[in-house]
C-alpha cells in the first residue's frame, strides 16, 4: 500500500466527525481537487476568502466582506460538484477503483458507500470521463506509440459480445450485440510490464487494421500475430513480422514466435469490462477501454500507483 493511500484510509476509516471533515477537506485543498479560495460572484476584487460551514453536508463558504448571504459551496467547480455522495464515501469509491475491487451496488450499500444504482453510475462515469480525458492528453502529446528496440509487439482482434445473464433472455435484438476490438500490446522484453492500445474497429479488413499499426508502432519493431490475412502487408512497412498459425499449434516450431501474451490480456480485459457491464453502448465500450489504457500507461507508472495518478488528473480535468 502506497503512502497516499494509507492516508487516504485514515481519513476516511472511522467515525465522520466535523473535525475529521473539515481536516479531509484541508486534504483535498492540499492535493489541489478542493479550491482554497472561492470567487464571489458580487464582489469586484476577484477571489476572496471564506469562512467554512461544516454543519451542513456541502461545507458552504460565504463571503467576508460585504455579501454576507451569498453562499458557494465548497465543491463548487470540483468533480464532487453537484453531488449528494459526502467527501468521505466518494474517496471511499474512488479508492475502491484504483484498487481494482469490485464496483457492484450490492458491495456499495453493503460498505455504506451507496444507496441506490444511479448514484453509482454517476460516480463511475465522471472517474471515466477522468481517465478519458488523461488519455486523450497522452495521445496529443506522445501519440501512444508502442515497439522500438525494447519492446515487442503482438496484435490481435477479439469479439467482445454482449452477454446474457445467466444464459437466459431472448436472443433477437439487443442480445445481438458485438464489437470488434483490435488490439496492440507493446511487450518489454527485459521484464512483464505491456502497454496496450486497444480500438473499436467495423471491420478486421487490412484497409481498418494497416492504418492503426502505422500510427501506433515504430517502424523497425518486431510484430507477432496470427496468419490472419489483413496482415500480410507489415513486412512491407518497415516491420519485422512474425506469425504463428494457431491451427497448427500455439507456438511457431521455428521461430519460437506466439501470441499468448495478449491472448491472456484479452481474458483479463474482457473481465473488466463484463464485471463493470461495459458493453452495454458503443459509446460505454469505447470508455471502458480508456480506462484499461490508462491503467496500464499511467496509473503503473505513478509514484503513488494508480490513486496518485486518478488525482493528479482529477486536478488536471478539474480547475478549481
Amino acid at each position: 500500500m502506497t503512502r497516499l493511500a494509507r492516508q487516504l484510509k485514515d481519513l476516511t476509516e472511522g467515525k465522520e466527525t466535523e473535525k475529521k471533515y473539515f481536516k479531509l477537506i484541508k486534504w483535498l485543498q492540499k492535493k489541489k481537487i478542493l479550491a482554497k479560495k472561492i470567487k464571489c460572484n458580487k464582489c469586484d476584487r476577484g477571489e476572496v476568502s471564506f469562512t467554512l460551514d461544516i454543519r451542513q453536508i456541502f461545507g458552504y463558504s460565504r463571503c467576508q466582506r460585504r455579501h454576507i448571504k451569498v453562499k458557494k459551496s465548497i465543491r463548487d467547480r470540483s468533480i464532487f460538484s453537484r453531488s449528494k455522495i459526502t467527501l468521505f464515501n466518494w474517496l471511499k469509491f474512488m479508492y475502491r477503483f484504483c484498487q481494482g475491487l469490485r464496483l457492484r451496488q450490492v458491495d456499495m450499500m453493503e460498505d455504506g458507500i451507496t444507496g441506490s444504482s444511479t448514484s453509482l453510475t454517476k460516480m463511475a462515469k465522471k472517474i471515466r470521463e477522468v481517465c478519458v480525458a488523461a488519455m486523450e492528453r497522452l495521445k496529443r502529446r506522445t501519440g501512444q506509440r508502442i515497439g522500438g528496440q525494447r519492446q515487442f509487439i503482438t496484435i490481435d482482434e477479439s469479439n467482445f459480445r454482449h452477454k446474457r445473464k445467466y444464459g437466459r433472455g431472448r436472443v433477437a435484438g439487443a442480445w445481438k450485440r458485438k464489437k470488434w476490438v483490435f488490439g496492440m500490446l507493446g511487450v518489454y522484453k527485459r521484464d512483464t510490464r505491456t502497454k496496450p492500445v486497444l480500438r473499436l474497429v467495423e471491420r478486421r479488413t487490412r484497409r481498418d487494421l494497416v492504418p492503426l499499426i502505422a500510427h501506433h508502432a515504430r517502424r523497425g519493431s518486431t510484430i507477432i500475430s496470427d496468419e490472419w490475412r489483413a496482415y500480410r502487408q507489415l513486412p512491407q512497412l518497415g516491420y519485422r513480422h512474425f506469425t504463428v498459425n494457431h491451427s497448427v499449434s500455439f507456438v511457431d516450431a521455428q521461430t519460437g514466435a506466439h501470441t499468448q501474451h495478449i491472448e491472456r490480456a484479452w481474458r483479463t480485459y474482457k473481465e473488466r469490462v463484463w464485471r463493470l457491464r461495459g458493453n452495454r453502448t458503443e459509446e460505454l465500450l469505447r470508455d471502458h477501454l480508456a480506462v484499461i489504457e490508462w491503467q496500464e500507461w499511467l496509473g503503473q507508472c505513478h509514484l503513488n500507483g494508480h490513486l496518485g495518478r486518478l488525482f493528479h488528473d482529477i486536478a488536471k480535468l478539474y480547475k478549481v
